[in-house]
């Protein structure tokens, strides 16, 4: 809530524009750089299980479902505990919920290293995906509380492309600890990963608790003026009503159809996430080290979409075809890769092409929800969007891998996989144009 009177954006936009432009600045760097970082852990911990199945499955004797059942059931917990988790942080802070989600899912992280069963293995997948439960749609939730609309896309983009740099970075190191931590001290190489990849998360939890302020009012580094500034220009744009009951969260179509994009987008990235590097060794790669730095065009270019995406997003204050088209662009893709040949290069290729359109369109969805939910209603509705998402990410890693069991082959779950991506372009143009960046811009003027 503002604590001064609300400045018109217009007015807030012909004076002091560029001294604006730089408080955002400062703001920006501290508070993205701290959440990059942290859903660069994050991501890191969920998706390291990819590279950890080149050795974990002969090791432990696990089938390609019993993999991505275990994976699956990740986004299992997730789903189950993500809105309990986003209400409780709405009542608590974030500084003390998103320093608790960190450090639980870095220590069952850790622990996955000790599974010998399948059941063992399930239940650690559960437990973490319940430990991780609120942090995206948490952070999501708090940064809707410091930014407006207009910087909202390139904002969520830069939180975002956590996800692909995560693997950019984290594949060839990972690959490549899992080649010189093999047997030591009687350990594997994916034992070793599960260890050393867990630490960070906790190291950075501690660091949300010491340092992150839980609002725009209860922040130390910036001044009264500042505070003031930041509070009226969130207010600034155009008036919507806005939600704020359960009740009618879900009931709202907007959430459901955002919700069912955000679902279709996931199973697109976690194609690449977690299948690619079964993939690659199909093509007869065999060192993880090779196959880590192969993943590293898909990872870039999903970084370089993402972040071209929002920028180009917020610039039009256009959402409808910011989802759209890239959804589009990764569902042909799904389709092309079904029925090539799977040479290194032209895999390697095709999954940038999918990793970027898929990848490109996530800044975008998370600009809508904060128009037209507020309070209770923003942090229920947040998280039911990403609740639905993780179940596209467990459908779609559970499906491929019943599929490679039973069909021996991964063309038909590519050709699934092409579908859902369609399925999301086809319901970004059936989301409401009343509530497009562009006409609310226009009421405004």
């Amino acid at each position: 809530m503002s604590t001064g009177p609300t400045v018109p954006a217009d007015r807030l936009s012909a004076i002091g524009a560029p001294s604006i432009d730089a408080l955002y600045g400062r703001v920006t760097a501290r508070l993205l750089t701290l959440f990059f970082l942290c859903f660069l852990a994050a991501y890191l911990d969920r998706v390291n299980i990819g590279l950890a199945k080149l050795q974990m499955l002969d090791a432990l004797d696990f089938s390609d479902r019993v993999y991505g059942l275990g994976a699956g059931l990740f986004f299992v917990g997730y789903v189950a505990f993500e809105i309990p988790s986003n209400l409780v942080l709405e009542k608590v802070g974030a500084k003390v919920w998103i320093a608790r989600v960190m450090i639980t899912w870095g220590v069952l992280s850790g622990a996955t290293l000790l599974v010998k069963t399948p059941l063992q293995f399930y239940i650690a997948r559960f437990l973490l995906g319940a430990a991780e439960a609120g942090f995206v749609p948490g952070v999501l939730l708090y940064l809707s509380q410091w930014f407006p609309y207009e910087r909202r896309a390139r904002i969520v983009a830069l939180f975002m492309i956590g996800i692909p740099i995560a693997s950019l970075v984290g594949n060839p190191i990972s690959g490549w600890l899992m080649n010189v931590m093999d047997g030591v001290r009687g350990f594997g190489g994916w034992q070793w990963l599960f260890l050393t990849e867990a630490l960070p998360a906790v190291m950075l939890g501690v660091f949300v608790l010491l340092w992150l302020p839980n609002s725009i009012d209860k922040t130390t580094w910036l001044s009264i003026e500042e505070k003031r500034i930041l509070l009226d220009n969130l207010d600034s744009h155009p008036h919507v009503e806005k939600i704020s009951s359960l009740k009618h969260v879900f009931i709202d179509r907007r959430l459901w159809i955002l919700g069912l994009i955000d679902a279709c987008i996931m199973i697109g990235v976690y194609a690449t996430s977690f299948w690619l590097p079964s993939i690659l060794r199909d093509t007869g790669l065999r060192d993880p080290f090779a196959i880590g730095l192969w993943m590293v065009p898909p990872n870039a270019a999903a970084v370089l979409s993402m972040l071209w995406c929002g920028r180009s997003s917020d610039r039009a204050r256009e959402r409808r075809w910011h989802m759209a088209v890239p959804c589009l662009v990764a569902g042909c893709g799904l389709f092309v890769i079904a029925f090539t040949p799977h040479t290194t290069l032209t895999t390697v290729v095709l999954f940038s092409l999918i990793n970027a359109g898929a990848a490109a369109t996530i800044p975008v969805i998370w600009t809508l929800p904060p128009t037209f939910l507020k309070g209770t209603g923003a942090a229920a509705g947040i998280a039911m969007i990403t609740s639905l998402a993780n179940l596209g990410g467990f459908i779609g890693t559970y499906l491929l891998g019943w599929l490679n069991d039973e069909f021996h082959s991964q063309r038909v779950g590519m050709v699934g996989f092409g579908m859902c991506m369609l399925l999301g372009c086809a319901l970004a143009l059936a989301y409401p144009k009343t509530d497009d960046g562009r006409r609310q811009a226009r009421r405004a003027g």
